[in-house]
């Protein structure tokens, strides 16, 4: 007998399962490895539903996947990402590729906490607080690994596509 939570649980992973992947490719940089780390959040995610009640499955998933890679990136420092001249198995989106080929590299260049918090605050339109919370850290931290992300990124963006690097502003 299926009861209301395996059909909760089951129904969140069909509607969440790609725009979660989507989110560990930024994080990690690489379509297997996005695929074990949702892997691994879904798994936990499942289990502590099953145990207690959670009041938001989307931003408790959100929150575990990013946890799961901060956890396997500080344990496996042997398999931290080499770069590579070319970049293999970028997703196809609407638009310029290039572009986003060129955002992409740079988000892969930032150390991990500051590409965290870059995909949480932007990508996945958190507020500072929610950051915060889903990292373990304070509102200042998120701030100040955000600031230094994106001053990175416009630095790094300037010489390739000027465009890109925006004088000033930091975002939201």
């Amino acid at each position: 007998m299926v009861t209301d939570i395996e059909t909760e649980l089951q129904s969140f992973v069909e509607a969440r399962y790609l725009h979660l992947r989507r989110t560990a490719y930024l994080l990690c940089g690489d379509w297997h490895r996005a695929e074990d780390l949702v892997q691994t959040a879904l798994a936990k995610v499942v289990v502590a539903a099953r145990r207690r009640t959670i009041d938001s499955l989307d931003a408790y998933a959100r929150t575990v996947l990013t946890r799961v890679y901060l956890d396997h990136r500080r344990r496996h420092p042997w398999q931290r990402e080499r770069p590579l001249a070319e970049l293999h198995e970028q997703p196809v989106a609407d638009g310029d590729r290039a572009l986003s080929l060129t955002v992409l590299a740079a988000l892969r260049a930032l150390p991990p906490r500051q590409r965290a918090a870059v995909v949480l605050r932007y990508w996945e339109d958190r507020s500072t607080e929610e950051t915060a919370e889903a990292l373990g850290v304070s509102t200042g931290t998120v701030k100040s690994q955000c600031a230094k992300a994106m001053a990175t990124l416009r630095g790094s963006l300037a010489g390739v596509r000027p465009e890109l690097s925006l004088n000033g502003g930091g975002g939201k």
